[in-house]
């Protein structure tokens, strides 16, 4: 049986007992159900994780002892910022689960002129909070012990002004430059995707402007939510350890 692979914020030390959060809480004991006894391997994002046995599970509290430190990493060796202009429904939350899969190291949600997702400031907030939740939980599925950082949503001017010595890419159908063309980014990646009724000529202009480079995966206009995930597997496939 595959030991449950939890996120915990608070510091973990070999020998001491911790009780954990709500949430890693919850879902070890509502969720999974388990006792005291069993084990639970927990990570906090600092790197590595430790197999912990249960020490104390009520309905109120679960508390820990980590038993064994294991230094693993399933990090890409490859640095990739996913900016993506705000997706409608549940599209947006489908991108950020499956990028983080895909090895993401940060996301950036973005507002573009046609966006199309208009929120007030606090359910704006909610939303940041929500996407981050995701990401920590598509990091526990795929048994990463980093967290994938999801940055406050920005404007698309904001985040192009921002400072990288990043390789930045964005797609185009009819870009002269493909994911094989490119030089080995030594920098890590910085990479746009547009809204679902694509940017504007402006917005390419000012992408442009930036240092952006526009790169082809073949002649069919992909959907938001498709071009990311797959950009971010290619990118992988050529740089990452997608294939390793």
């Amino acid at each position: 049986m595959r030991i449950p692979h939890i996120y915990e914020p608070a510091p973990l030390t070999l020998g001491a007992e911790v009780e954990l959060s709500a949430d890693a809480a919850g879902h070890i004991g509502r969720v999974l159900r388990m006792q005291t006894g069993d084990q639970v391997c927990l990570f906090n994002g600092d790197g590595g994780q430790y197999l912990c046995e249960i020490t104390l599970a009520n309905k109120k509290q679960i508390v820990v002892k980590p038993i064994e430190f294991d230094d693993f990493s399933c990090e890409s060796p490859l640095s990739i910022h996913l900016g993506q202009v705000i997706s409608r429904g549940d599209k947006m939350d489908f991108t950020i689960q499956k990028s983080v899969e895909l090895g993401v190291n940060e996301i950036t949600p973005l507002f573009s002129e046609r966006c199309g997702v208009k929120l007030a400031a606090d359910r704006l907030a909610k939303k940041h909070q929500q996407w981050q939740k995701i990401a920590i939980g598509a990091a526990e599925q795929s048994g990463r012990n980093h967290i994938t950082t999801i940055h406050p949503p920005m404007s698309l001017e904001q985040w192009l002004a921002q400072d990288t010595d990043a390789t930045k890419l964005t797609l185009h159908p009819r870009a002269q430059h493909s994911i094989k063309t490119l030089t080995p980014p030594s920098n890590g990646v910085r990479f746009l995707v547009g809204p679902e009724g694509g940017f504007t000529d402006e917005e390419i202009n000012a992408s442009q402007k930036s240092g952006f480079i526009d790169i082809r995966l073949g002649p069919r206009v992909l959907r938001t939510e498709t071009a990311a995930l797959t950009v971010l597997s290619a990118l992988q496939l050529e740089f990452g350890d997608l294939a390793n």
